[in-house]
């Protein structure tokens, strides 16, 4: 706990005057910045350019090269109904299943997180999207998606990237679940 002090000195012409600084638990001055003002202005100085720096980095916006709206897979419409309790459906029926569903470019990957959670991912390559030869399918690991034609890689959790030459993550389509139907849309 810190208090403040007043007690009197002598100044050099003689007269009486009173300071005041801070005291610590064990009765000893707190630190240099009470006896010395200007390095602690100084410091209190690098201190604030520094945090905002640190702040003008952190909440630096994403590279607009980013933003979904330039992503090189194009946006095709897609509404599909799917029923992961039919049993033509039976490889999503289970948590980590997956499927290989027609839709979108050149197909969507149909993949189980929860019981209540479904990803739908294009298959088109966000590296080669103009090559239709250039397909995500799912390695036997049940958890990486492969470019068969650049060897790029990605998650199927979500799509992100786990090995270029691609820059950018698949393309996701929205999903909602009700129990019964799976909606697939963009």
């Amino acid at each position: 706990m810190k208090r403040k002090v007043n007690y009197l000195y002598r100044s050099n012409l003689g007269f009486l005057k009173t300071k005041t600084k801070l005291v610590g638990i064990n009765g000893k001055y707190v630190s240099f910045f009470c006896k010395n003002s200007t390095t602690f202005r100084i410091i209190l100085f690098c201190l604030v350019i520094i945090s905002s720096l640190t702040l003008n980095v952190a909440c630096k916006k994403k590279d607009s090269a980013q933003n979904p709206v330039n992503h090189p897979v194009p946006n095709v419409p897609v509404n599909i109904n799917v029923y992961p309790n039919d049993p033509t459906n039976f490889k999503i029926q289970a948590i980590g299943g997956w499927v290989y569903y027609p839709g979108g470019i050149n197909g969507i990957i149909i993949y189980r997180k929860s019981t209540q959670e479904f990803v739908a991912i294009e298959r088109t390559s966000s590296y080669l999207p103009n090559n239709s030869a250039a397909l995500a399918k799912v390695q036997s690991d049940n958890f990486i998606l492969r470019d068969t034609v650049s060897n790029s890689k990605w998650q199927i959790i979500d799509g992100t990237i786990t090995n270029g030459p691609a820059t950018w993550p698949l393309r996701l389509y929205g999903t909602s679940y009700d129990g019964n139907v799976l909606k697939i849309v963009n």
